[in-house]
């Protein structure tokens, strides 16, 4: 996806999803512009190479998507492969945001 799709993705993700809410996102990802393993590393550079606009992404501009769309980072779970699952949630009405 290129970044404008990213943008996207999360413009929509805040126009329906309801509250209370979950949005999970699967893949690799880049914190702190590192990969975390070499073969994501590799895995990125694949995709630039098929396709300049996409590649893995950084967390922390994915999570001021999330943010600018009422979305709370709540969670980072491991999985194979070197993939990650980040899971942002959007707080009920009137309930506390913690």
């Amino acid at each position: 996806m290129s970044w404008s799709e990213v943008r996207e993705f999360f413009r929509g993700v805040g126009a329906v999803l309801g509250a209370p809410g979950v949005l999970c996102v699967y893949g690799p990802f880049r914190f702190a512009a590192r990969h975390t393993s070499d073969s994501n590393a590799a895995f990125d550079e694949f995709l630039r190479q098929r396709d300049p606009a996409s590649g893995l992404r950084d967390f922390e501009a994915l999570d001021e998507l999330a943010e600018a769309r009422g979305l709370r980072f709540a969670a980072n779970h491991a999985m194979p492969a070197n993939n990650r699952t980040l899971v942002w949630r959007r707080a009920a009405p009137g309930q506390r945001k913690a």
